[in-house]
C-alpha cells in the first residue's frame, strides 16, 4: 500500500426504519442484522478504529455486547429519516476529535443493512484511497441484463423512452457498456471533505462488488434473500 491511512469506520444504526421494523436489530440466521457489520470492521486489518453511532438504547446495548465501541448516543436530530449521512459522520469525527483527541484521514460509512460486505471489501477500498489519493471511494456493482435505452417513462399509459429510443426490438446487454450503481455498503470518503459537506469529491472511484455480496435490505423480501446468500457463502467461495 503506498500510504499508510488514518481511517474511521462509523456503523451507521440508527432505531428507526420504514421497510422493516427494527431492521438493525432483525434476526439472521440467529445473529442481528447489525453483527455482520460489526464482524466484518473487526476483521478488517487497515480501519484505524471502528464506531457505532446509534440513537438506540437496545442496538447501542447489542453492539457493546459483540464487543463493539459505542461512544456516544447519537443526538435525535441526526436520527430522522430526513438526517443526511453527512451530518452524521461530521458529529462522528467532531466527538472523536474532541472527546479522544483522534483525527483522520478518511471516514467510512458502513451501513447495517449490507450483511455480506467482508473485511476484504473493506480493506480494498482503503487500498484504492491510499494509491490514488481518492477523494473518495465508493462499492459499486454492475446492473445485469441492462441497456440505458430500457428505461423508460410512462405518459398516460403508453411507453415513451426515458433517455433514448430502443428501436424496433429490446435492447441486448451486448450493445452497452456495463452500467454500475452504488451498492451502499461502503463509502469511504476524505474527512476534509465531509466537514465541507462533500461525500463524493471530485476524485471518486470504484471498488466493484459482485452482486451476491450487494445485497442492500430494504424490505422483507430482502431478508429471505440476505439468508439464502449468507448459507451459500458458508459453503461457497466467491471471487
Amino acid at each position: 500500500m503506498a500510504k499508510k491511512l488514518t481511517v474511521l469506520g462509523v456503523i451507521t444504526a440508527r432505531g428507526g426504519s420504514k421497510g422493516v421494523s427494527r431492521k438493525n436489530l432483525h434476526e439472521l440466521l440467529g445473529k442481528p442484522l447489525i453483527a455482520y457489520t460489526i464482524a466484518a470492521a473487526q476483521e478488517s486489518s487497515l480501519l484505524t478504529t471502528c464506531i457505532v453511532s446509534t440513537d438506540d438504547e437496545e442496538i447501542a446495548t447489542i453492539a457493546r455486547s459483540l464487543g463493539a465501541d459505542v461512544p456516544f448516543m447519537r443526538p435525535a436530530e441526526l436520527a430522522t429519516e430526513e438526517s443526511r449521512s453527512l451530518d452524521v459522520m461530521r458529529h462522528a469525527l467532531d466527538w472523536m476529535q474532541e472527546h479522544r483527541d483522534a483525527s483522520f484521514d478518511y471516514a467510512m460509512i458502513l451501513q447495517p443493512t449490507s450483511p455480506l460486505r467482508t473485511a476484504a471489501d473493506i480493506d480494498a477500498c482503503i487500498r484504492i484511497a491510499a494509491e490514488s489519493d481518492a477523494d473518495s471511494v465508493m462499492s459499486m456493482v454492475e446492473i445485469p441484463d441492462f441497456a440505458v435505452q430500457k428505461l423508460k417513462q410512462i405518459h398516460e399509459g403508453r411507453i415513451l423512452p426515458l433517455l433514448k429510443e430502443e428501436g424496433a426490438q429490446s435492447a441486448s446487454r451486448a450493445e452497452a457498456a456495463p452500467v454500475y450503481k452504488r451498492n451502499t455498503a461502503i463509502y469511504l470518503t476524505k474527512a476534509s471533505l465531509i466537514h465541507a459537506g462533500d461525500l463524493f469529491g471530485t476524485n471518486s472511484r470504484a471498488y466493484v462488488m459482485p452482486l451476491e455480496r450487494s445485497l442492500d435490505i430494504n424490505h422483507p423480501v430482502d431478508l429471505a434473500l440476505a439468508e439464502f446468500w449468507v448459507k451459500r457463502q458458508k459453503t461457497c467461495h466467491f471471487e
